[in-house]
């Protein structure tokens, strides 16, 4: 009877029972699976090698990748032809290595063409000639030399890789970027930026000073532009952050808008709001009054500044004996019914011409009328008072009586509307024997005064009032500002002791790093004291300028302040708690610039048991190779802010790839970790951190590949039952 196919004796049985061993070797030959064979899934460009009495697969010198699935040429040559090759050189990647070759004008010290500095070759100028003593066998034994070096095959450790390409911080170097330039240190390289205050002309930014012409010019505006029929208040200058204030020329007014223009970042100034419109004054209804005073109204458009006017006097006497008088008074008044009374002949006939001082213009008023005769005045004590000079009064009596004594009395008494406590009286009495006397009062600016006078030991004690409104002083009151506390502001005040004075605050703060930042505020203070201070509610990070004003003068000051940057927002991250399973992908959300710039994320992996006692602030974390163990914890990657995506990215932890300059290592089995995410802001030479704890690693498993490997292990031992199982039937 013949056999079936399953009774062809034992060398039959056993041979599938081999092919599935084999099959359940290959499946389970995953990294970390010992004794069983990983060498036949390693990649082409990978070799196998003994680790810890563990097979895995290395990708070759030149490549990177998992050793598996994935060797990708590395190209060694992204770090600069400086730092691969050396001085004077340029750089070629070629498939698992590379190649220098000499900049011209320079020649390699082994004289070939191409070399790699494995052996200390260099390049160095050329020899302009030859030494006429050299021997044509010396020559021919370097050419044999040549032939045989370009016939050797080099190799190179992953140790001496890494050593070729370790970084160095080229930014120790002063005046590296050139003047006005900033240099930032990048993995095995450097790059330029310009500083705050700087553009960059020529070229882009950032820039590496030896293959771009790029050169940081200290911002200037320039000239500022110009607004029709208005000018600049007092001094400027044209760097970042200057500022100008404008306003209208005289017999000119703007609506309010926003009278101040700022150098820019872009090196421009900004545009100005202010509209300056042209006043045309109306003079109405003039009048007499009291015989020799006149009265008029005006209508001058919304506003109401002070009008300077010219009156001419042109008299005629009746007698044909006497002259003709003529004369021209001023008055600055800010009255809407203004009124002046004038030195005029008895029994005069007067021509009066009213108009608006240059540069205003106005329709003139005339008006002609006449003094009445002498036998009319009589010394009853009457007189009129006019304000010229802003400060000084003129006493016109009505009395034709020369060279008698009169005293008047003057009672003061001043008030500012914007403070209730403020006061200012005085009274005083005055003797004189001109007929036309003038007085002049010490008054305080910015401050309306109610001044009474009172002709004494006349028949008629009479009396007249008039009001003065006295304008900002013109000079500074205030001296010596500085900043203290970092947001704090103290001055000294050029004032009367004990007095009060108000203060008001124009407050304008920027971000060169967060261009839609901006902060504007206004308010006043009050304060007695001659060395005020008070402190201002400023953000974090930010450049501001502060105009202070005294309202008792015209001209504020300006300071600069800058604070200092905060810690950054928390990073907002899930936690996750993991016991014995793979962990998932940690989810990076960029965080807002809200107390300063953020310049960088780290992911941190500590041991559980540093948790505790782990300071944000420490910056003693380490690379993983750094040392012998990772019981201290390391730094598993490093992202730049400007890498990061607006959105989110995802960071797999243990996938052996490196992050800025930092190793994404493997988290061991069975070990207890934390994982932290930490935000870095830096500006001005301060440095502030936040953190979050995103997992808790408790007895940390198999990597994502190896529980692949382990699934497909697990796979073939099923297989192997289910044949035995099916066998011994």
């Amino acid at each position: 009877m013949g056999r079936g196919p399953w009774d062809a004796g034992p060398s039959r049985r056993l041979l599938p029972l081999l092919l599935l061993l084999g099959l359940a070797r290959g499946a389970a030959g995953a990294p970390g699976a010992d004794g069983l064979d990983v060498c036949a899934t390693c990649h082409e460009h990978a070799t196998c090698q003994q680790r810890e009495g563990k097979k895995i697969c290395i990708c070759n010198y030149g490549f990177v990748g998992n050793g598996r699935t994935q060797c990708v040429d590395k190209n060694e040559c992204q770090f600069g032809a400086t730092v691969v090759c050396g001085n004077h050189t340029s750089c070629h990647n070629i498939p698992g290595g590379f190649y220098c070759i000499c900049l011209e004008g320079y020649r390699a010290t082994n004289n070939n063409k191409t070399f790699i500095p494995n052996d200390g070759t260099f390049c160095t100028g050329r020899r302009m000639r030859r030494r006429k003593r050299e021997k044509i066998g010396g020559n021919r034994r370097r050419e044999e030399e040549e032939g045989k070096r370009k016939e050797k095959k080099i190799f190179y450790s992953q140790h001496q890789a890494q050593e070729l390409v370790a970084d160095i911080d080229e930014c120790e170097v002063s005046g590296l970027c050139r003047h006005g330039g900033r240099c930032v240190n990048t993995r095995g390289s450097f790059e330029c930026y310009c500083m705050d205050g700087y553009l960059p002309r020529n070229g882009p930014e950032p820039f590496h000073p030896t293959t771009d012409a790029t050169s940081c010019t200290e911002i200037d505006c320039g000239t500022p532009p110009e607004v029709p029929d208005g000018y600049i208040i007092g001094n400027y200058t044209s760097r970042l952050g200057s500022q100008v204030r404008y306003a209208c020329r005289e017999g000119f007014f703007s609506v309010p808008e926003d009278t101040v223009s700022s150098c820019t970042a872009l090196g421009t100034w900004e545009s100005p709001k202010l509209h300056c419109q042209e006043i045309l004054t109306k003079i109405n209804d003039v009048s007499v009054f009291n015989d020799t005073c006149v009265r008029w109204q005006i209508n001058s458009g919304r506003i109401n500044p002070k009008i300077s006017y010219v009156i001419s006097i042109k008299g005629q006497r009746l007698d044909p004996m006497e002259s003709v008088h003529e004369e021209t008074v001023n008055l600055t008044t800010d009255s809407r019914t203004p009124e002046v009374c004038l030195s005029l002949y008895p029994g005069t006939n007067y021509t009066v011409n009213i108009s608006t001082a240059p540069p205003r213009r106005s329709v003139p008023a005339v008006i002609g009328f006449q003094t009445v005769e002498d036998d009319l005045l009589e010394d009853d004590g009457r007189f009129n008072i006019s304000i010229f000079n802003e400060t000084c009064l003129k006493l016109n009596r009505h009395s034709r009586k020369v060279g008698s004594e009169h005293m008047y009395q003057f009672t003061v008494l001043g008030q500012r509307w914007y403070l209730a406590n403020f006061s200012h009286a005085t009274s005083f009495n005055f003797t004189t024997r001109e007929q036309v006397p003038v007085v002049c009062l010490d008054l305080y600016p910015t401050t309306d005064y109610t001044v009474n006078v009172t002709l004494l030991r006349s028949p008629k004690w009479h009396s007249v009032q008039i009001t003065i409104a006295t304008p900002p002083a013109v000079k500074q009151t205030i001296s010596n500002i500085s900043g203290f506390n970092e947001t704090c502001l103290r001055w000294r005040s050029i004032k009367t002791a004990d007095m009060e004075e108000m203060y008001l605050f124009h407050i304008w703060g920027q971000r060169w790093y967060q261009k839609e930042f901006a902060q504007e505020m206004t308010f006043n203070i009050s304060s007695s004291s001659r060395d005020p201070e008070v402190c201002l509610d400023l953000r974090p990070g930010t450049n501001y300028n502060v105009s202070l004003r005294a309202l008792s003068s015209e001209l504020p000051v300006v300071i600069s302040l800058t604070t200092q940057i905060t810690e950054p927002p928390l990073p907002e991250v899930e936690f996750f708690t993991v016991h014995g399973g793979p962990l998932p992908r940690l989810r990076l959300r960029k965080a807002k610039e809200k107390n300063g710039p953020i310049s960088s994320y780290q992911v941190l992996v500590l041991p559980l048991a540093l948790q505790s006692t782990f300071s944000c602030d420490s910056e003693g974390a380490s690379s993983f190779f750094s040392n012998a163990s990772d019981a201290d914890g390391y730094v598993a990657a490093e992202l730049l802010a400007k890498d990061v995506p607006d959105d989110a990215m995802e960071i797999p932890i243990g996938d052996r790839l490196y992050y800025g300059e930092y190793y994404n290592a493997p988290l061991k089995r069975g070990n207890d970790y934390c994982i932290i995410l930490r935000i870095t802001s830096e500006w001005n030479k301060v440095r502030r951190h936040s953190c979050a704890v995103w997992a808790q690693v408790k007895d940390s498993s198999l990597t994502l590949l190896q529980m692949a490997g382990v699934g497909l292990g697990s796979l073939a031992v099923v297989i192997i039952l289910a044949f035995l199982s099916f066998s011994a039937v």
